[in-house]
């Protein structure tokens, strides 16, 4: 019976990972993230148990892929390798820079990781959608954050505006985006009607229900207006 230690069992799964990269290569196919790690990380680690040269070891691990050995984008995700090596003296660890160097043919095809390549025109958001713009102050004493995506009837019990008018309505940004008020400051917004089912649950609690039932704004409105909620 052999027993392994975590580190050995570690070894013996980039070893494999290597094998793999090794076979993918042969074939002419380009190596992912993983393979590339693991390729590189086993020719350091056995040149470092061949006892070569710390410096040699070094220089020799940026030289044994380039962009046209790994997938588009794979030399972009690592920008540096920490190795722990077994040296004759010891363990040491390796810190490989760019251990994928650029290959010598142009690569168009080597984008970056998670890239958007958007087209040359401005792109409008919610432009088919019909939007009105509302004043809007803060009456309270801190500031206010109102994200995209919120039921804007439903902000902010000290934000003052027309909620009547907001109803079904959320603030004319992106996902993520939103709009600060600070105490006292009136502000101009735009607002575009909540796509989709129009369906609102939690946030204020006012609605919990469908948008375009034919009371659910009324009863809204009474709720806002018994919770105190400014404009109602």
């Amino acid at each position: 019976m052999m027993n392994l230690s975590p580190t050995e069992m570690d070894r013996l799964v980039i070893f494999n990972a290597a094998q793999m990269a090794r076979r993918n290569r042969s074939l002419g196919i380009r190596l992912s993230h993983p393979e590339a790690v693991a390729y590189i990380t086993d020719e350091v680690m056995t040149a470092a148990r061949r006892d070569l040269p710390y410096a040699e070891i070094r220089d020799m691990a940026g030289r044994l892929l380039t962009t046209d050995d790994v997938a588009p984008g794979v030399a972009q995700m690592i920008p540096m390798l920490y190795i722990e090596c077994m040296f004759a003296e010891g363990t040491k660890v390796m810190a490989v820079f760019e251990p994928i160097a650029l290959s010598n043919t142009p690569a168009a095809d080597d984008l970056v990781p998670g890239e958007i390549i958007a087209g040359g025109e401005n792109i409008e958001s919610f432009a088919d959608l019909p939007a009105i713009t509302i004043e809007v102050i803060n009456t309270g004493d801190r500031d206010v954050q109102v994200r995209s995506h919120t039921h804007f009837f439903e902000v902010n019990r000290a934000l003052r505006f027309d909620r009547a008018a907001a109803w079904g309505m959320k603030i004319d940004r992106l996902a993520g985006a939103g709009v600060r008020f600070e105490p006292g400051v009136t502000k101009s917004v735009r607002l575009v009607p909540i796509s989709g089912d129009r369906v609102v649950l939690g946030q204020a609690g006012l609605v919990n229900g469908p948008l375009d039932v034919p009371s659910a704004r009324d009863d809204a409105l009474k709720h806002a207006r018994a919770r105190g909620y400014q404009g109602a």
